[in-house]
C-alpha cells in the first residue's frame, strides 16, 4: 500500500491600504474565493468573520494599512494580518454595554479559533489566528 502525500501549503498574500475600509469587504471576498475548494463553508464562513476583525482594526488602530498572509495546509488554516505600528500588543476586554459594536474583535477571535495570539516584530506586529480541519 502507498502512503498518500500531504498536499504542500498554499498561500494568499494581499496588502491593504492604510484606512481603506472597503478593503475589509474585498479582503473577506479574495479569502472566500482562496478557501471555496479548500474548507468546508461552515469553516469559511468563521475565517472571513475573524479575518474582518483583524483587518478592521488593524485599518482602524494603525492608520498604516496592513499585510493579510492566508496559509491553507490539510490540517489547519493561519491567517495572519500585519500592521507597522510598534506598540502596545492588543488583548481581548469585555467592552461597556454603551460601547456599541466596536471592542468585541478579539473576544470574537479569542472565542472562534482554535488558537490565537500576537507576534511583536521590530516594526509592528502580527494578530494571527488558527483554525484547525475538520472544526469550525
Amino acid at each position: 500500500m502507498t502512503k498518500r502525500q500531504e498536499s504542500p501549503p498554499v498561500r494568499l498574500h494581499r496588502r491593504l491600504g492604510h484606512t481603506d475600509l472597503s478593503a475589509v469587504g474585498e479582503i473577506r471576498a479574495a479569502l472566500r474565493e482562496f478557501l471555496r475548494y479548500r474548507r468546508r463553508p461552515e469553516e469559511t464562513e468563521v475565517a472571513e468573520l475573524l479575518l474582518s476583525e483583524l483587518v478592521t482594526n488593524a485599518l482602524i488602530h494603525t492608520r498604516n494599512g496592513a499585510v493579510v498572509t492566508v496559509t491553507s495546509a490539510p490540517a489547519r488554516l493561519r491567517v495572519e494580518v500585519r500592521d507597522f505600528v510598534t506598540g502596545q500588543e492588543p488583548a481581548p476586554y469585555v467592552p461597556n454595554a454603551d460601547d456599541g459594536t466596536h471592542g468585541r474583535g478579539l473576544l470574537l477571535v479569542q472565542s472562534l479559533a482554535d488558537s490565537w495570539g500576537v507576534t511583536m516584530q521590530a516594526l509592528g506586529k502580527v494578530v494571527w489566528f488558527e483554525l484547525n480541519a475538520g472544526k469550525a
